[in-house]
């Protein structure tokens, strides 16, 4: 891990105008196992790629509910996440008992955000090393959102995070402008195959390490796992991969960390986090 004297605590800039605790933060993310979120103009879904710390375990879950509207998909560490969805939770209990009605998503992670952005500026605190989509239906649609360790979030109308997230982005880029008018079944299809780019040639989607959440109007978020999956994982099944070149996908990594790191040749580039694979998802 490199380390120098500008990265011992969130409140203290580099010279470059940078806070290396954040980045370190936002590396946590890009660790985790990828998640992809879409939605059209009667769904948003969430699909999830699941780990297993080891052959003897279970495979960690990814969606994690917060009320009959709304479910949030992490990358980055459990632990920060099960506090981020306990505070979630409390907060749709709060509006359900007080205005006897589901809360807002949008309001909901406005009020992530502000809780999010507190350990950013005080001393002695971290930022959550976990990122968030967030899926739900209210009086206003569908929605997905994206919430980050340095407190911004994006209202999205599709998104993927985690590792090699950027393969899934790429298919969802390409596809955007069919998703609205998209049913269910082939909504879920196009995240499949988005969220199938993200994995090695050698790994395929199985019903065992892949989630997925559904959120339709005047239904409960449904989340179905193993053999729930297995009818929407046969309708891509024997189709091709998208063409992700390795040469491409190298040089788009190299130039976003000289975009970075442009200009800082004092300032270490944010490491590996070995430190914290073992409370990450795995």
């Amino acid at each position: 891990m490199f380390r120098n004297q500008y990265d011992n605590d969130v409140t203290v800039w580099s010279p470059q105008g940078r806070i290396h605790q954040l980045e370190y933060a936002m590396e946590a993310v890009k660790q985790g196992s990828a998640c992809v979120g879409l939605k059209s103009k009667t769904h948003a879904i969430l699909i999830a790629l699941k780990r297993a710390p080891s052959e003897l375990s279970a495979h960690q879950k990814k969606i994690l509910p917060i009320d009959d509207h709304v479910a949030v998909s992490i990358a980055g560490l459990t632990a920060d996440a099960r506090l981020l969805c306990n505070f979630m939770r409390n907060e749709c209990l709060n509006s359900r008992w007080a205005y006897n009605k589901p809360l807002p998503i949008s309001r909901l992670v406005s009020m992530v955000g502000s809780k999010s952005q507190i350990p950013t500026q005080r001393y002695g605190r971290r930022p959550f090393g976990v990122g968030l989509l967030v899926a739900g239906y209210d009086a206003l649609g569908p929605h997905i959102y994206q919430t980050c360790p340095s407190a911004n979030y994006y209202d999205c109308k599709a998104m993927a995070i985690g590792a090699r997230s950027q393969s899934a982005r790429t298919y969802l880029e390409k596809h955007l402008d069919v998703f609205l008018d998209c049913s269910l079944e082939d909504l879920v299809k196009h995240g499949l195959r988005a969220l199938r780019d993200t994995l090695p040639s050698e790994v395929d989607l199985t019903s065992k390490n892949c989630s997925l959440g559904i959120a339709c109007k005047d239904k409960k978020f449904a989340i179905l796992d193993d053999d729930d999956v297995s009818p929407y994982l046969a309708l891509i099944e024997g189709e091709e991969r998208s063409s992700r070149p390795q040469a491409e996908e190298a040089g788009q990594a190299m130039e976003a960390d000289d975009a970075g790191t442009a200009g800082t040749s004092t300032d270490p580039v944010p490491a590996d986090p070995q430190a914290v694979d073992e409370g990450m998802d795995q």
